[in-house]
């Protein structure tokens, strides 16, 4: 390791000094302690005394005859004469809560057999992004305990076929690092390094990843670089001092009461990126989702206490290290502050990001499906208004996991009126979702309907498609999902002015919208009718004449609505029947 990289922030690679390194004739494990008086490895019960060595900040040891499985921690002992028992900081693997002991693990156990898919991975801002957000435990169990989880091997079993019928080309975990907490779905860890042992082992969270690429599906993985979990074995005082964390409470102590990163020190920087790292080395996933960024650029998120200039240069730094180190991984932010330049390349000033997630077009576009269909005229431009900003970022429309917890209701929850009118609002919503620029996610459940909100301890309501509406509404986001992966007119030009072209978005009284996407010689325009009355004889302002053919309507029969599905093919001109709440896709040629 490159110790003065290491003091300064610029190490990528800690990980591969620093934890438990098994080999079957000896294991070294080595931990960064600077304020203790001395570290104990405690392996199995039984204490070895560890050697400082380099500067004498570090501890080492190695020992003959350590297995693969073997449990472990750190005893660091205080200047007072006081000790803590800590997990590995940079441990590959740890129990399962409430134990806490790391794991010894064999990283190179497994071989992947995807260099294909890596070598051939292209920048995706001109590709399609169709990504299901998931949770690993609660998308589907085997039995219906609280802690019956399928292994990272059975889930891929059961996700990858779903994914592909369903018409996701991209899979994004909740953080898969381990974590004491089931409630804080992750993002509170105390492993940083240690896939959740809920699952399984390194080795299974490999395969499942490979065998992901060997379907042509993405998989990204959240990563929290913000805070940590203050159990008392994990990173907080670690050393007995404050190394990961600041020392001041005013800004140590974040909102959801876990230990905040001080990212102004280089060792912190370095555990960090070299975690970010890690992930996308030796499991091979395309990237990482960054949660709570404004925390980052903000002190405490609070843009009144100014931005936070270390850690804005600390993720600026990583994000170009990753970039050079992984060329076409995804860095996407969940951010939610107009700070500028968030996917502006790093050396051009940016913070590097790809993919920003557009909390704005997510809020705006909810609450206006959560208004009566009267109050629509009113708030018509609710759903302009973000192609105002819609080329300032790069941007991920989210509908995610944090849309459907808290009693904010699921999507089709959200949608106004009895049971029956929700349907075919939420088809018409995202229909304008796949036309609108941007990059698409969809938290697990949404596609078929949910009704209850997700709860981590329950298995998603799969009976629900035994109900013919609900089936119905899954074949519909089915069909959806396929139409903006097989079209590039939905995505190639995401980023880029000449791609989007409001046809008419002056239609406040019938509440009536249609959008137009090209690529190339061809063009999608999508026409919407949000209002809760039929606009019958709607003439599309086309740009072009030509042949146009409908792709799909919200409205037909076999998605739960009125119209007979029929192959429609109108030449130089178009005039539209529109059912309530429905949505008609059109594409040239």
């Amino acid at each position: 390791m490159d110790f003065y990289g290491f003091y300064t922030g610029q190490e990528f690679e800690a990980y591969k000094y620093l934890g438990a390194h098994y080999t079957k004739e000896r294991t070294t494990f080595r931990t960064f302690a600077p304020s203790a008086a001395g570290v104990e490895l405690v392996l199995n019960g039984q204490g070895h005394g560890m050697q400082r060595v380099h500067d004498g900040n570090f501890y080492e040891i190695t020992l003959d005859q350590v297995k693969e499985g073997d449990l472990y921690e750190f005893r660091i002992w205080h200047r007072d004469g006081s000790c803590q028992e800590h997990c590995d900081p940079y441990g590959f693997g740890m129990e399962l809560r409430p134990a806490h002991k790391s794991v010894v693990r064999d990283l190179n156990r497994y071989a992947f057999t995807d260099e294909k898919w890596l070598k051939d991975r292209e920048d995706i801002s001109t590709k399609p992004l169709n990504i299901y957000e998931v949770h690993a435990g609660s998308f589907k169990k085997p039995g219906t305990g609280q802690t019956d989880w399928y292994t990272y091997e059975e889930l891929g079993e059961v996700l990858i076929p779903y994914l592909k019928e369903s018409g996701y080309n991209c899979v994004e975990f909740l953080p898969l690092s381990e974590h004491p907490c089931d409630e804080s779905w992750g993002y509170q860890n105390t492993g940083f390094f240690a896939p959740t042992a809920r699952y399984g082992t390194a080795e299974g969270l490999q395969k499942l990843v490979d065998q992901m690429h060997q379907n042509g599906i993405y998989v990204l993985l959240d990563f929290v670089p913000v805070h940590f979990a203050t159990d008392d074995y994990g990173l907080k005082r670690y050393d007995g001092g404050e190394l990961y964390e600041y020392p001041s409470r005013d800004v140590g102590v974040s909102e959801w009461g876990s230990c905040n990163f001080m990212h102004s020190r280089g060792e912190v920087r370095c555990f960090l990126q070299s975690a970010a790292y890690y992930w996308m080395k030796e499991f091979h996933f395309d990237g990482i989702r960054m949660d709570a960024i404004s925390r980052i650029i903000y002190w405490q998120g609070d843009e009144r206490r100014g931005v936070n200039g270390n850690a804005v240069d600390f993720i600026r730094f990583m994000n170009k290290g990753l970039k050079e180190r992984v060329p076409n991984c995804i860095l996407a932010a969940e951010d939610s502050t107009n700070f500028p330049g968030v996917t502006a390349p790093a050396d051009q000033g940016g913070l590097g990001f790809d993919l920003k997630w557009n909390m704005g077009w997510m809020h705006d576009t909810l609450e206006y499906f959560q208004l009566d269909p009267s109050a629509r005229t009113e708030a018509y431009h609710k759903l302009t208004f973000s192609m105002m900003y819609a080329y300032n970022e790069h941007y991920l429309l989210p509908l995610s996991h944090d849309e459907v917890v808290h009693g904010k209701a699921t999507i089709l929850q959200k949608m106004n009126g009895d049971y029956e009118r929700k349907f075919p609002q939420a088809r018409a919503m995202y229909a304008y979702m796949m036309l609108h620029p941007g990059k698409k996610l969809n938290f697990m459940g949404n596609e078929i309907g949910q009704f209850r909100e997700w709860d981590e301890k329950r298995e998603q309501d799969w009976n629900l498609l035994d109900f013919p509406i609900h089936e119905a509404f899954y074949h519909y986001m089915k069909e959806l999902n396929h139409l903006y992966l097989d079209h590039p007119a939905l995505w190639e030009k995401d980023f880029n002015r000449d791609g989007f072209t409001w046809l008419d978005c002056h239609q406040e009284g019938r509440v009536i919208y249609a959008m137009q996407r090209m690529a190339g010689d061809q063009t999608v325009i999508g026409v919407f009718n949000f209002s809760a009355q039929p606009q019958n004889g709607y003439a599309v302002p086309l740009q072009k004449d030509g042949s146009y053919r409908v792709l799909l309507n919200s409205d037909w029969e076999c998605f739960g609505g009125s119209k007979k599905r029929e192959e429609l093919v109108y030449e130089n001109g178009c005039v539209l029947d529109l059912a309530p709440f429905s949505a008609v896709l059109l594409v040239n040629g």
